[in-house]
């Protein structure tokens, strides 16, 4: 028996609605349930063919757990490796490298120094840094947010440099992003799944979080074709299985703003019903393609186009 599990934290309607979907479909030989814990023993992990990960981003033990897992052949869902390392800068440089238009931004040195550290642990840093420079480039009004993490927490909206300032010394030992403000004319929220199934749904992040999937957008064909492209692009360089893209569009471009959620909300009050019926019916279609082509003791997880591309530069050059 091919066990498909999901990992999942205090939500319940997408984890229950996605195993019921996966069993309701009596593929032979596939069955889902919540990935059940009882004890992690290095080099030993083969219950699940494949897990689906909603919460190790914000425990460290599970992540421990799906790297375990993952080393022993689990088609983990994301790649607990890549997302271990991934942040929203290098996401943003990688979408210049590819033609994703994204807002002008800037990575940012902590306000406060990090632990075990002193002044002189940072001799390489110029001070004061070229702040001309940078809010000549991002502008005003601009957004300052962490570089890494999800979700509105510690988000600022900076209207001038001394408005900055005063911002800045707030985020303590956090490194932020300062990032151009792409005032929109229509915004969409994008689900992918498998990098091959795109939802593109609009959104409205200025209404209230109930009300944000209400909108009068009536974007044409080839804008949906645009954004269906860079959507597809962005998922399957950075080598996410489920992932959310937000798109602003500003005189006509979409610029990618957040791509960064491999643990996309999935709620059924959030999203509503349509794009609820949508993730779960993907989802499970996804989570039982990969449970068939499954290998038992290799490698299956999954990797983005800007590392395979880099391992076989380096292989060919030698």
């Amino acid at each position: 028996m091919k066990k498909i599990g999901i990992l999942f934290g205090k939500e319940r309607s997408f984890p229950m609605a996605f195993i019921e979907e996966v069993n309701k479909r009596q593929v032979d030989g596939i069955m889902a349930e919540p990935v059940l814990i009882d004890k992690v023993v290095q080099g030993a992990a083969d219950e699940y063919t494949v897990i689906v990960d909603r919460i190790s981003q914000d425990v460290p033990f599970y992540r421990a757990f799906l790297k375990n897992a993952a080393i022993c052949g689990t088609a983990v869902i994301n790649n607990p490796f890549w997302w271990s390392a991934d942040e929203k800068f290098f996401n943003n440089c990688l979408a210049v490298k590819i033609g994703v238009p994204v807002p002008k931004t800037v990575i940012l040195p902590s306000h406060e120094l990090p632990p075990d550290t002193s002044n002189e642990s940072f001799s390489n840093l110029v001070y004061p840094m070229d702040w001309k420079g940078i809010f000549d480039y991002v502008g005003f009004p601009a957004y300052m947010k962490p570089f890494a993490g999800g979700g509105w927490k510690n988000v600022y909206k900076l209207h001038d440099m001394d408005d900055f300032f005063q911002k800045h010394k707030e985020t303590g030992q956090l490194v932020m992003l300062l990032q151009e403000e792409i005032i929109f004319e229509e915004y969409y929220r994008c689900y992918c799944i498998g990098g091959k199934y795109v939802r593109i749904m609009g959104y409205e992040p200025r209404n209230p979080h109930h009300l944000r999937y209400t909108h009068n957008f009536t974007p044409s064909a080839e804008r949906l074709q645009l954004m269906e492209d860079i959507v597809l692009r962005l998922n399957q360089f950075l080598g996410y299985d489920f992932n959310t893209v937000e798109l602003a569009v500003r005189d006509g471009i979409p610029y990618a703003i957040d791509f960064c959620n491999p643990a996309p909300d999935a709620d059924l009050p959030s999203v509503g019903e349509e794009n609820f019926n949508w993730v779960v019916e993907t989802a499970a279609t996804y989570a039982i393609e990969r449970a068939l082509a499954h290998q038992p003791h290799r490698d299956n997880l999954t990797w983005g186009e800007y590392l395979k591309r880099s391992v076989t530069k380096q292989l060919l050059s030698h």
